[in-house]
């Protein structure tokens, strides 16, 4: 139990620190990158006719609010994350956009939500930083109505996504206090096994559990490829503190390591997810 809450303090601290205001920096890039993800719920939420859906782990609402738009007067969608500062920045997204969205900040393992009252619930990279999973997706299922849907999008393993660890690997000589990630610990891969995610899900008491693996082809501009390195991610984490000359040694490095993925005026690179489904 005591590991559980340390874990759990961990990751508020986490996304309502640097993590969250990092993200918050990034929101127009990071939404661009991942809008192939996102159109992939949007669809899912129009195939499956949903109406009142649940977005979890929304952060800066890019999702939320594009599926809110999507249904109109038909539905309504409600986004849910731990960090104050992202759900801040959602609902004033909500405002400005003219987009009618609700926002809740909470922990979706403890959060009490109403019964039965989502039809579909889904996740773009929200679901892998839970302490408790099996809690977590037992308190989904309550939210869930009977025969609601569940889909979400996760990372699969580190080695699948060389992209992803790029940094790590390249300042890992020049950084000793770099974090290690370990595979079933909360964060980006967590999920990376396929059958732990099987079991989470039937211990949650979820069925007609699908996994599939998608290979997503994603790009962004090469003019944001500094800003994406020095502020994403555990080096990013780690160069926000360092010192001048730790920095500037460490971004020359981890800079050219990025090179083949950059081609011309873009950085392109395969994302290898899970596209996971499921049923209350």
């Amino acid at each position: 139990m005591e590991a559980t809450h340390q874990a759990n303090d961990e990751q508020t601290k986490l996304w309502n620190g640097p993590a969250g205001h990092a993200w918050i920096n990034m929101q127009a890039l990071l939404d661009q990158l991942f809008k192939p993800f996102e159109n992939l719920l949007v669809e899912a939420v129009v195939r499956n006719a949903g109406h009142k859906v649940l977005d979890v782990g929304c952060g800066t609402g890019g999702t939320t609010l594009a599926i809110a738009s999507r249904l109109g007067t038909n539905g309504y969608c409600t986004g849910i994350d731990i960090s104050e500062p992202m759900i801040a920045t959602a609902q004033l997204r909500s405002e400005r956009d003219n987009t009618p969205a609700s926002f809740i900040c909470a922990n979706v393992q403890a959060h009490k939500f109403e019964p039965a009252c989502f039809d579909m619930i889904i996740s773009r990279f929200g679901v892998m930083f839970f302490d408790d999973p099996v809690q977590a997706f037992s308190n989904l299922k309550h939210a869930a109505r009977d025969k609601a849907k569940l889909r979400f999008i996760a990372w699969r393993s580190a080695a699948e996504n060389p992209f992803m660890t790029t940094a790590e690997r390249a300042a890992a000589p020049l950084i000793p206090n770099l974090p290690t990630r370990r595979p079933d610990a909360p964060g980006q891969f967590a999920f990376g096994d396929q059958h732990r995610i099987y079991s989470i899900l039937h211990q949650s008491g979820w069925t007609d559990i699908q996994i599939q693996p998608i290979d997503v082809a994603c790009t962004f501009p090469e003019q944001n490829l500094l800003q994406y390195l020095t502020q994403l991610g555990p080096v990013g984490l780690i160069l926000q503190e360092a010192d001048e000359q730790t920095r500037t040694r460490v971004i020359h490095v981890v800079r050219q390591a990025f090179d083949p993925y950059v081609h011309g005026m873009e950085v392109r690179f395969t994302a290898a997810c899970w596209m996971v489904s499921a049923t209350s």
